[in-house]
């Protein structure tokens, strides 16, 4: 009896903790497209220092075949593999998720202001990337694993 109660009262006190870390955008991201619904990519989110980051880690669909690389970016990461590209960096909590970074769209090698807020209890992520005050948001589905 004392074991099950200890049982218990452990698998108890880790809820919380399960609970913060879906609040969080740490971890792995599929992102989809916007004409098809299927997913394009795994991209994972990290933290240091108190601002959020992107990694292209997996391309699954891509028109421009299996092993694209982002031609009209400039700068370092002119014609190198998407898969591997930092994509998002320097989004810091502000307002109802993180806002101030960078977004970079490696299908047109523009870079756009970013924000990104948890959907549906951090099962989904609405990531934007804006003009002036025009913005377009795509939302992310959370990645087992």
């Amino acid at each position: 009896m004392r074991q099950l109660l200890t049982v218990l009262v452990l698998a108890c006190a880790t809820l919380p903790f399960a609970a913060v870390a879906q609040q969080s955008p740490v971890g792995r991201w599929q992102t989809i497209d916007d004409a098809t619904g299927n997913v394009k990519s795994i991209v994972v989110i990290t933290e240091s220092a108190g601002a959020l980051s992107g990694r292209v880690e997996r391309v699954l669909q891509s028109d421009r075949g299996p092993s694209p690389t982002c031609d009209d970016c400039s700068g370092a990461n002119r014609g190198k593999p998407v898969e591997g590209m930092t994509i998002l960096w320097n989004l810091k909590p502000g307002g109802d998720g993180w806002q101030g970074g960078t977004i970079l769209d490696p299908a047109n090698g523009k870079t756009y202001k970013s924000k990104a807020k948890l959907l549906e209890n951090g099962r989904k992520l609405g990531v934007s990337g804006c003009v002036a005050f025009i913005c377009r948001e795509q939302v992310w589905v959370r990645a087992a694993g």
